[in-house]
């Protein structure tokens, strides 16, 4: 449309071009290229066609018949040597590209017929030059029908490209949206580098590996800007000079944190195209990471085998034991009732054992159908710490002192009664044998209710401290390890904090095992210097 306005702008400063001249023109020819100036003009400006293609639009017929009568009257009131004929490639051409085969086809016959009556015309007049007029109008009505073909066939061919470049590119900006959305979501770091070692793009994961806490980096940034990070900056340039993936484990130190050790492996993106340009893709991975879901995979899988062991192992200890007291019935000398208390002593170590390990297979089974109650903590724990006193004779070492009035918690009874039974069981391997050797004591300070079992036993050490809720750890060898981890895993089925720390009552210094019940609506924080674990 732009085209046609241009070409009728010519066409009246022709006529203008050729008055100054001193040339005659004809009004008629100025007034048709004045119409047809304001004609192109209105259609650029207000017209709205619809979009090229094989459809109809009866707008382009109008369009394209006032090209063919305009340029026809032009040519038929052409005065001088001046030949408009070539203007009638633009009809076709807009027939061509913007409509069917068809309408194409259609206006290369009308106007190869327009320039035969012409030519017939112009005959009748000067019979003289009639087979050169005809000739040129056949010539240039054969012409306009290759234009018409070839431009049509060109039109449809780049029409196709185009629709199937939309769809590609919709398909690569979905695609795009989606390796986006995977990448964001990993757990391990990924980062792409260029080979000016600028980061490109940054999932958060390798946001939160490389940043200490409270910092913020997005790409891009040059990933030899700080020091922590030279070891992955070395070995991207690596990757970039050797042509082939890389592998490492590299410590990153910041001075606001301990150093965090990372498993790295990196991969090549090279152009396809020959190009230069290549990238290198980083994955990160956290090794504490690593090996604490190594380690759980691995409890995990021994739990489930120690269960098995253990349901395979009852039974025939329980003929042990029976066999043993029927035995001991018929026994005189000391020696060998010495020996069969040996063996009930060690087979009721392994019935503990069994029943520790059975224990932590119900809670792993029951995890699904808890079902958490209101109990008042300080009744519960009175009970539940006289009938533990009753049965191991330690009623003169137990000290219980209530302190959270008539708060309730919520928790499963029968889950609360194992939780303190295990912490007591703890508390008197390791207490002396003095008065109040154990303490229990209840609390509610700022809506968080604790329970606090207390100890006099010696310090742990640092090593001890790290793997305290770990299954089958134990500082001693005749322990199975697992009663607190027994007590983590009912706390986390509560959303229940429990943790360890080192405190004084009074003079004495001693083991404190701590649990803070999570009421409603209240969030749980650990006591200053304490660890445990937080669900």
């Amino acid at each position: 449309m732009t085209a046609r306005v241009t070409i009728a702008s010519v066409l009246l400063a022709l006529q203008a071009t050729i008055y100054a001249l001193g040339q005659p023109v004809e009004k008629v020819m100025v007034l048709l290229c004045l119409a047809y100036f304001v004609a192109t003009l209105a259609v650029r400006l207000w017209a709205q066609p619809k979009p090229p293609g094989s459809t109809f639009d009866a707008q382009w017929v109008f369009t394209v018949g006032i090209d063919v009568l305009a340029f026809s009257a032009l040519n038929f009131w052409q005065t001088g040597a001046i030949n408009y004929t070539a203007l009638f490639a633009l009809p076709v051409l807009l027939a061509s590209i913007l409509g069917p085969i068809l309408l194409a086809l259609g206006t290369a016959a009308s106007v190869t017929l327009l320039l035969l009556t012409d030519a017939w015309w112009l005959s009748l007049q000067s019979e003289g030059e009639s087979t050169s007029r005809f000739l040129q109008a056949g010539l240039s009505g054969s012409g306009f029908f290759a234009v018409a073909l070839l431009a049509n066939q060109l039109a449809l061919r780049l029409s196709r490209e185009e629709q199937r470049a939309y769809s590609s590119q919709s398909a690569a900006r979905m695609q795009t949206q989606v390796n986006e959305l995977v990448i964001d979501t990993l757990v391990d770091g990924v980062l792409v580098i260029d080979t000016n070692g600028i980061v490109r793009a940054a999932n958060p994961a390798s946001r939160r590996l490389l940043t200490a806490q409270g910092e913020a980096r997005t790409a891009p940034f040059v990933l030899a800007a700080e020091g922590a990070w030279q070891p992955l900056a070395e070995l991207a340039h690596q990757t970039f000079e050797r042509q082939a993936p890389q592998q490492a484990e590299v410590g990153l130190g910041h001075a606001s944190r301990d150093a965090r050790r990372l498993q790295v492996r990196t991969r090549l993106a090279a152009s396809r195209d020959g190009s230069r340009e290549s990238l290198c893709v980083m994955f990160l991975e956290d090794l504490r990471e690593m090996e604490a879901r190594v380690r759980t995979e691995k409890m995990a899988a021994m739990g489930r085998m120690s269960a098995a062991v253990a349901h395979e192992i009852r039974n025939p200890l329980a003929a042990i034991t029976q066999a043993n007291a029927l035995l001991e019935e018929d026994l005189q000398d000391a020696g060998h009732l010495q020996l069969t208390g040996m063996v009930a002593q060690n087979a009721q170590r392994l019935a503990r054992i069994v029943e520790e390990i059975l224990n932590l297979s119900r809670v792993q089974e029951q995890a699904p159908q808890v079902q958490t109650r209101a109990l008042r903590l300080d009744d519960m724990m009175q009970r539940i710490c006289a009938d533990w006193a009753q049965q191991n004779a330690a009623s003169h070492r137990l000290r219980v002192q209530p302190g959270s009035g008539q708060i309730a918690i919520l928790f499963e009874a029968e889950h609360l009664r194992r939780l303190l039974v295990n912490l007591l069981d703890n508390a008197v391997r390791y207490a002396s044998p003095a008065a109040d050797a154990i303490q229990v004591s209840s609390d509610a300070i700022s809506g968080q209710v604790r329970l606090l079992v207390w100890s006099d036993g010696q310090p742990l050490e640092k090593t001890v401290q790290a793997h305290l809720f770990e299954p089958f750890f134990s500082s001693e060898s005749r322990s199975s390890g697992l009663g607190l981890y027994i007590c983590r895993e009912l706390c986390e089925r509560h959303g229940a904090l429990v943790g360890y720390q080192r405190v004084a009552r009074g003079r004495v210094e001693g083991n404190e095992f701590f649990v803070i019940f999570k009421p409603a609506a209240a969030d749980m924080a650990l006591p200053p210097g304490a660890i445990g674990t937080l669900f």
